[in-house]
């Protein structure tokens, strides 16, 4: 990944940008808007002058930390499908997205705020999310392991009402059996 500069990242300060990310969605979903950039510093084992050569404010760090993670949700998909069989992938990547949804509902006031400032985290987030899913049902259908009447739609519309109503920790198991019902409504074929 290269800076606004186009210059890529030597080796080292990406893997220093990415440790970065990682430790701001931990922290920005443990403690909102009011998250401290030393200790994001401090989880991600660098030094705050690393922290804000990298994100020198706070809107900047959490949009790169939104945008991560939905670049991370979406590359898995491909990664997932290459490693198993499509319905095993897409209920992996189910899975995922409910850690990515329950990551976004605990950043929400920082992303809010990222907003306000006149900042969009959400971009093409949208867009992306969606490719990867119809790049999962595709596989799935073309395998012959899912029905070909569900649109992509259907399906994100399904996984963000899980997400909704599943993000709390607590209610991870019901998210997990959500998520095996669409799965299989995704393969059984209706007698009615």
């Amino acid at each position: 990944m290269a800076r606004e500069t186009g210059r890529p990242l030597r080796a080292d300060a990406q893997r220093n940008r990415e440790k970065i990310l990682a430790a701001a969605v931990r922290v920005f979903t443990e403690e909102g808007l009011n998250a401290h950039f030393e200790r994001i510093a401090r989880e991600a084992g660098v030094g705050t002058g690393t922290l804000y050569r990298n994100f020198p404010t706070r809107e900047a760090l959490i949009e790169a930390a939104y945008r991560n993670e939905v670049a991370r949700l979406c590359d898995a998909a491909p990664e997932l499908l290459a490693a198993m069989p499509p319905r095993e992938a897409l209920r992996a990547w189910m899975g995922r997205f409910v850690d990515y949804a329950t990551a976004k509902r605990g950043m929400a006031d920082a992303l809010r705020a990222v907003v306000a400032s006149g900042g969009d985290p959400y971009g093409h987030s949208r867009e992306l999310i969606q490719k990867a899913i119809v790049a999962l049902m595709e596989a799935g259908t073309e395998s012959g392991a899912f029905r070909t009447d569900i649109r992509p739609t259907d399906l994100f519309a399904a996984l963000a009402g899980i997400a909704l109503t599943s993000s709390d920790p607590d209610r991870r198991d019901q998210a997990d059996r959500l998520l095996g019902l669409i799965l299989d409504g995704l393969t059984s074929r209706s007698t009615g």
